[in-house]
């Protein structure tokens, strides 16, 4: 299906008014395809270990 010209624009707009938005589902739908599709068993092990201490410094912050 194609994207119609308006449409173009309108996400064109939308993008360069929400930069840090469009990074910050950029960066999360990454982080997610990682951990379903390429995570090894390490991997996943360190991420574990990474949101713990997220978690963490959010709580104490």
């Amino acid at each position: 299906m194609a994207v119609t010209e308006s449409k173009k624009k309108a996400n064109l707009k939308w993008d360069n008014a929400n930069k840090e938005r469009k990074q910050y589902l950029n960066r999360r739908s990454t982080c997610r395809n990682f951990i379903k599709k390429l995570a090894t068993l390490e991997d996943l092990e360190e991420i574990e270990q990474l949101l713990q201490d997220r978690k963490n410094m959010l709580e104490n912050s």
